[in-house]
């Protein structure tokens, strides 16, 4: 069945609660860090663990006083420790706590983010293997070229959703980074020391360089991975959206017990999940260009770029996952018909295979341009002619017949001659 999927763990990643809640463990690994190179109590730390705890309301009223969100966090997380809070923020600036710990969401979301996209392979996997060799014709501007499986397709696919497993890890890998080096980086009131020891609490790397701010390519590059990723289901679903219409028919999106495809005609079945696909898929790429935009800052930092992601990360996250797992429900149970393929691929009397009969007519002699004329002529007669066979013409042609025979053409006209390196093929990408 196609799924309305929501996945709640990812929306939960970017609620005010889990950001203040990640600013918080921020804040603790850098005491703890201090406290570890001797420059804070053990007790203390003991004491802001204890009793370190902040309320989000309390600090919205805070936020309304003093406009400005992590000193209203600090304030508000003071309010509860008591004395041991002076030791909390020691050193640091708001965009060490901010981007550090925006860094550990944004690995979070990706990680759920690899769930759907791993799922999203073993649906396209099972088909391949599925319909290795059910044939099917291959189109190139739309128009019939020539005889391939629809395994081949979806082989087609998974090795491009492999190649976005790879980007995903790496765009987890360059976004894997805190910084803790004060107002323009330069570790006036704090040491690398300490930034390298709360990056390892962290479970991230120090960045090897920073502003008062990571620097947004980093950024950008997480963005532009989930719009690849997008953009890729784009593709899938618009194939399947074109293999959906009524002329075509020879794969749909499930139609499930109860679903109705229009209020004014009973018979329609839509492929509505997969133009969702395509209509979401135009968000990302704008929130691609967005992140972009995020790049060039002023000098060591302004805020422009925060607003920003408040909206474009909490969005693209929650859309490609659920994107990934309702695209991953249409593969999962996919319809596919294997006679309408064959039906489709034998219309005007094979003249898919026109490519096979005019090389067929140069090995025996023919110059290649005439030979290429003549077939031309055989197959323009089938599409202009309703009802007209390519294969009929071929045998009145006599320019083909003093050259070739009956048999030639019938071998010519065999799908099978073109099926034979898929296998090499499947196995060159593993499956």
């Amino acid at each position: 069945m196609i799924e309305r999927y929501t996945r709640p763990e990812m929306g939960a990643i970017w609620t005010d609660e889990a950001r203040f809640q990640a600013w918080l463990d921020v804040e603790i690994a850098v005491v703890e860090a201090q406290v570890e190179l001797g420059m804070i109590p053990r007790e203390a730390l003991a004491e802001i663990k204890a009793k370190a705890s902040f309320d989000v309301e309390r600090i919205k009223e805070i936020e309304l006083e003093v406009k400005h969100d992590v000193i209203a966090f600090l304030t508000n997380v003071n309010e509860n420790v008591g004395d041991a809070g002076r030791y909390i923020h020691k050193g640091m600036t708001s965009s060490d706590v901010i981007d550090t710990a925006l860094a550990l969401n944004m690995i979070k979301a990706a990680k759920l983010i690899q769930v759907g996209l791993n799922r999203l392979h073993d649906a396209i996997l099972s088909q391949a293997k599925k319909h290795k060799h059910t044939v099917t014709i291959g189109r190139s501007h739309g128009i019939h070229g020539e005889p391939t499986t629809f395994g081949f397709k979806m082989a087609v696919w998974l090795e491009e959703v492999r190649r976005h497993q790879i980007r995903l890890q790496q765009a987890i890998d360059m976004i894997s980074v805190g910084k803790f080096s004060g107002a323009v980086g330069t570790f006036s009131n704090i040491t690398p020391v300490i930034e390298e020891a709360a990056c390892k609490l962290l479970g991230i790397t120090a960045a090897p360089i920073s502003t008062q701010i990571i620097q947004r390519d980093r950024h950008a590059q997480y963005v532009f991975t989930l719009a690849l990723i997008g953009s890729s289901l784009d593709k899938f679903a618009t194939e399947i959206r074109h293999l959906q219409r009524t002329d075509v028919l020879e794969a749909e999106e499930p139609f499930t017990v109860g679903q109705k495809g229009s209020s004014a005609m009973p018979h329609k079945r839509n492929p509505v999940g997969s133009e969702n696909i395509s209509g979401l898929a135009r968000l990302l790429r704008g929130n691609a260009m967005a992140a972009l935009e995020n790049i060039p800052l002023w000098h060591e930092r302004d805020i422009s770029h925060s607003s920003v992601e408040r909206i474009i990360l909490p969005d693209s996250t929650i859309l490609i996952d659920y994107m990934l797992h309702r695209f991953a429900g249409i593969m999962e149970n996919l319809v596919v018909y294997p006679e309408n393929m064959r039906r489709n691929m034998d219309v005007f009397g094979g003249v898919i295979f026109s490519q096979a009969v005019m090389l067929k007519l140069v090995e025996k002699g023919l110059a290649r341009e005439e030979a290429y004329r003549i077939v031309q002529s055989n197959a323009h007669q089938a599409y202009n002619n309703n009802g007209a066979s390519f294969h009929d013409n071929l045998l009145k042609d006599e320019r083909v017949m003093k050259l070739i025979t009956k048999e030639d053409i019938e071998g010519c006209l065999n799908p099978e001659n073109y099926l034979k390196n898929i296998d090499a093929v499947f196995t060159r990408v593993g499956v």
